[in-house]
């Protein structure tokens, strides 16, 4: 199974070329434009169409006017590198080793191998050209990277963060630069989310001097910690350790947010400027749950947990023309479920993909329905935790204690039906432990969050 699942580059390579007419077809005129903007350890509730009300959030919340907003929107992983894996693999991180939780941070032999197919590979097999811009955390330099892995061109940093200013991490006393063009480390002035923004509007600019449709990932660091807003550059001269567990504050946070929204509004600007905006899908979601100053609000739980709080996300989707503008939605959906649902967009056949975990959402997008019910998993080493959902019914296990929630009825998830309804809880149960076996299992020395004695604020 795994063999199976692990859509080696080299047995993909026929296959894919047949579908697509070759390993170069000339783009489509009906081929859609990606642009695919994810945030960084954003809450469910952070902006101002999902609830937030102390600070303004107008170019997303613009957005989400122009197109769907999901409600019912899931992460992978309640933590960042397992879902930007499962992003760009459309499978369960748990089927690699670089996705059980977060061991990159301490086993830089892992990563995502150059061996794996992945959706840029897929879209640039199709004729998208392909560019990240902002975070990658899914292995370092020379064994992994972005253009090891489909993008033809890269701009960002490589680790789980950075210093807003200094562009790289202080941990316990030492620092490490990290902000590179492609494998060249490289040296710039200016706050990073603006540094993003930027180099997307100029990636952007490039792409409309070509017929190729396009593929860009803005993967912004924000809000992330460290606890730096674009007027905080004095206070990043006093941080002594990048972790600054005793810093930020919730006007930090809503200057972080805000820098970040004005970065959306700048590529959505650059979008319309450049005549790009009619024929290109707009996704905007985060990694994971909120941080300390983040606002989940209904939910209960934050990053690390999988609560609510920590696994569900602000997700807003635009497509002219095919989208109604001002919706909201109620689908169930997770991460990995955009490998399908793009490639589908694109024109490739979902039977003719590598076998994926995700589904193709494009049916129930379109048609603005919320799909039959599916199944959700989720595990995560730290505090023992593991999930089941389906539908409104979810099956949490937390610390040693089991627990189902009508998460429909009752989002704060404190009402617990273990006990009122045990046909769901055993099937929910026995379906997490099944879905489990055929999974990588977790082994002594993959990173745990417990180990840094951090909770579930810790890492990355």
């Amino acid at each position: 199974m795994l063999a199976r699942r692990s859509m080696m580059k080299a047995g993909l390579t026929t296959a894919v070329a047949g579908l697509l007419g070759g390993a170069s077809r000339p783009p489509g005129k009906d081929q859609p434009n990606i642009l695919f903007i994810l945030a960084d350890d954003l809450g469910f509730a952070d902006l101002g169409c999902f609830g937030r009300d102390d600070f303004a959030t107008p170019a997303l919340d613009a957005l989400a006017a122009g197109g769907l907003a999901m409600h019912r929107s899931y992460a992978n992983s309640s933590v960042c590198s397992p879902t930007r894996l499962a992003l760009m693999t459309g499978q369960y991180q748990y089927r690699l080793p670089a996705g059980l939780d977060e061991p990159l941070g301490v086993n830089p032999a892992l990563g995502l191998s150059d061996a794996v197919m992945t959706l840029p590979d897929m879209l640039k097999r199709a004729g998208y050209a392909t560019s990240l811009v902002g975070k990658w955390h899914l292995g370092g330099l020379p064994q992994y990277g972005p253009r090891k892995s489909g993008y033809d061109r890269f701009f960002g940093i490589y680790e789980g963060g950075a210093d807003y200013f200094a562009h790289g991490m202080t941990i316990r006393g030492k620092f490490k630069h990290d902000l590179w063009e492609n494998e060249t480390e490289i040296h710039r002035t200016g706050y990073l989310t603006d540094l993003i923004t930027e180099r997307c509007v100029e990636e952007l600019g490039l792409f409309s001097q070509t017929s190729s449709p396009f593929f860009l990932s803005a993967h912004y660091t924000a809000p992330h910690w460290p606890w730096e807003g674009p007027e905080d550059e004095d206070v990043a001269n006093r941080i002594r350790d990048s972790f600054h567990y005793d810093g930020g504050s919730d006007a930090v946070y809503a200057a972080m947010v805000r820098s970040l929204d004005r970065g959306v509004g700048q590529l959505l600007a650059a979008l319309k400027a450049n005549g790009q905006a009619d024929n290109t899908i707009v996704i905007f979601t985060s990694d994971n749950g909120g941080e300390r100053f983040s606002k989940v609000w209904p939910l209960r739980g934050m990053k690390g947990e999988l609560l609510e709080g920590g696994i569900r996300v602000p997700t807003l989707l635009r497509w002219p023309g095919r989208i109604a503008a001002g919706t909201r939605s109620d689908l169930v959906q997770i991460t990995m479920d955009w490998v399908p649902t793009l490639l589908a967009a694109a024109g490739i056949v979902e039977d003719d993909c590598p076998a994926l975990d995700g589904h193709n959402l494009l049916p129930a997008l379109l048609n603005a329905s919320i799909g039959p019910d599916r199944m959700l998993f989720w595990r995560h080493k730290a505090q023992d935790q593991c999930a089941a959902l389906a539908g409104k019914i979810k099956y949490l296990s937390l610390g040693g204690h089991e627990f189902l929630f009508d998460v429909e009825a009752d989002p704060r998830e404190v009402a617990n039906l273990k006990t009122a309804d045990p046909a769901s809880f055993a099937r929910l149960k026995a379906a997490f432990e099944g879905w489990n076996s055929k999974m990588l299992p977790y082994q002594p020395s993959n990173f745990s969050y417990e180990l840094r004695g951090k909770g579930n604020l810790a890492g990355y």
